[in-house]
């Protein structure tokens, strides 16, 4: 797949379930370790070549724009001569510098996610296109996920993921608890972890321009019916940022050092 198919990004969210961290930002700004959950998901793909973004905004989409439009002042060391007439800052590294193309797309306050989808079709300029949740990082393999899509020859592709149980899980035998395992489990079986491929041709023949389309329902459905949809099985890390505590074990991970889906390098122009 061409590394200029671009990658839809849906960041129309409010994150209610995560309050205490979002209430004046949409859901894709809120932090892991002092960058936006929605920067460490565009630093997977640009690992794997792929450059081209386009944001589906709603909630406070002004925020996601503002951190952009002030992306080298948020990253980078300079100095700031405030005896001047001009007040230009000059910066000292190139930290900021990504070889990246943002569209910010408006797709309004309260639209489903098909109906996000459907409003930026006229930003695909490509075969294909790539798209995934602004609330979830993932180890996921690029590259192998284009691989499967291709292979597949259908429609669409959607990785698939074991969710992190919330709650301890039993063994039971009977009416005997034969093993119990604390919380957090893998779920043995197979959940949409986001991460998808589509045909272009998606966006017209499975979307219409209701307000109140998800991409979950319907389309997903009748594409799962039609047999057009391919599934990338993940076996390794994945994590959506629900809740609170998601908040803070992701946040856990990134302090460690070992964050699992940080599969890019840095390139000695950052200390974080």
């Amino acid at each position: 797949m061409d590394h200029d198919t671009p990658v839809v990004i849906l960041c129309g969210g409010q994150g209610t379930r995560i309050r205490e961290v979002s209430e004046r930002l949409p859901k894709a700004m809120v932090d892991i370790g002092g960058r936006p959950i929605l920067w460490h998901i565009m630093k997977l793909y640009s690992h794997y070549g792929y450059r081209r973004f386009i944001l589906c905004l709603g909630y406070k989409g002004w925020k996601i724009k503002q951190f952009f439009l002030d992306y080298r002042a948020h990253m980078s060391d300079f100095t700031l001569t405030l005896s001047n007439g001009d007040h230009e800052p000059r910066f000292h590294n190139a930290v900021a510098d990504e070889d990246w193309e943002i569209t910010f797309a408006e797709t309004g306050l309260e639209a489903g996610t098909g109906a996000r989808l459907r409003r930026i079709r006229h930003y695909i300029d490509t075969p294909q296109f790539m798209m995934t949740y602004g609330d979830g990082v993932s180890a996921v393999d690029i590259n192998n996920l284009v691989k499967v899509h291709a292979d597949g020859g259908r429609i669409g592709t959607v990785t698939g993921v074991h969710p992190t149980s919330k709650f301890g899980e039993m063994n039971v035998e009977g009416n005997l608890v034969a093993e119990f395992n604390e919380k957090p489990t893998q779920v043995t079986g197979w959940v949409s972890g986001g991460y998808f491929v589509f045909e272009r041709s998606f966006l017209d023949d499975y979307l219409d321009d209701s307000e109140d389309l998800f991409l979950e329902a319907e389309p997903l459905q009748r594409l799962a019916r039609d047999k057009q949809l391919t599934v990338n099985k993940h076996e390794g890390f994945w994590a959506a940022m629900d809740t609170y505590k998601d908040y803070q074990a992701l946040n856990a991970l990134w302090a460690s050092g070992d964050a699992p889906w940080k599969v890019w390098e840095d390139d000695g122009r950052t200390t974080w």
